[in-house]
């Protein structure tokens, strides 16, 4: 997909809700998974009508089309989905705006026969410029936890994603995989995300880091923590 005209209207149709908007708005954070599937590096589904579909929440995608247009979060007052919006601005990654949404409200206390169990995710993504107009990605990702069951069922679920090495050492495995593309590695990070989250982990906060190293380079950290309830057994 080639776009000269970043003018352009794009209609989407998102979850069965339609909306219009330019091709600079979606494109205002190449980063993000918008800005890879309007720069042409993620492909893009149509619907019956020829409207670009993304099969997410439809109602919660208005937040996001205006923090693309004005690059401010603005919610009613009375606004009580803040944990669904922040798994959208996960989906897409928008990290200004998971940066917006700041931290998860705090869990309340846990009774004391039970604790946390704690999954860490955490990803270097390195872009090179060299390669353009498609960004080369490589990246590593380390998930470290000491539930072992977790650790045993993402290592033989992941297997294919393993491009280079895949390293399993006590509480830990780690990726290393590329260079790839816009697609795998946000596709890659879609799935982990997903997949600790089905495990019964809710996410407790994420950070981005951004560090550039040259002029041609780029190096972004990314940082989940993820906690679930777990019952202490008495040795």
């Amino acid at each position: 997909m080639h776009h000269n005209n970043m003018g352009e209207t794009v209609t989407l149709n998102v979850g069965g809700s339609v909306y219009s908007t330019t091709l600079s708005t979606l494109q205002r954070y190449p980063e993000s998974m918008l800005g890879a599937m309007f720069g042409g590096d993620l492909p893009t589904v149509r619907d019956a009508r020829g409207n670009y579909f993304i099969d997410r929440d439809g109602p919660l995608f208005r937040y996001i089309l205006n923090f693309l247009r004005t690059s401010e979060l603005t919610l009613p007052c009375d606004f009580k989905e803040a944990e669904l919006l922040r798994k959208e601005a996960d989906f897409y990654q928008i990290e200004p705006l998971i940066q917006c949404l700041g931290d998860p409200k705090p869990l309340l206390p846990y009774p004391t026969d039970t604790y946390e169990e704690v999954v860490e995710l955490s990803s270097t993504r390195k872009l090179s410029k060299y390669s353009n107009p498609v960004a080369v990605i490589i990246t590593q990702l380390t998930i470290t936890t000491k539930v072992h069951a977790m650790l045993e069922s993402i290592s033989s679920s992941f297997t294919k994603w393993n491009k280079h090495m895949m390293d399993s050492r006590d509480y830990q495995v780690s990726f290393t995989f590329g260079p790839c593309d816009h697609q795998q590695e946000i596709s890659l990070r879609v799935h982990l995300l997903d997949f600790i989250s089905k495990a019964g982990f809710t996410i407790r906060n994420t950070r981005v880091h951004h560090m550039s190293e040259r002029a041609n380079e780029n190096t972004v950290e990314h940082h989940w923590t993820f906690c679930r309830r777990a019952r202490r057994v008495n040795g």
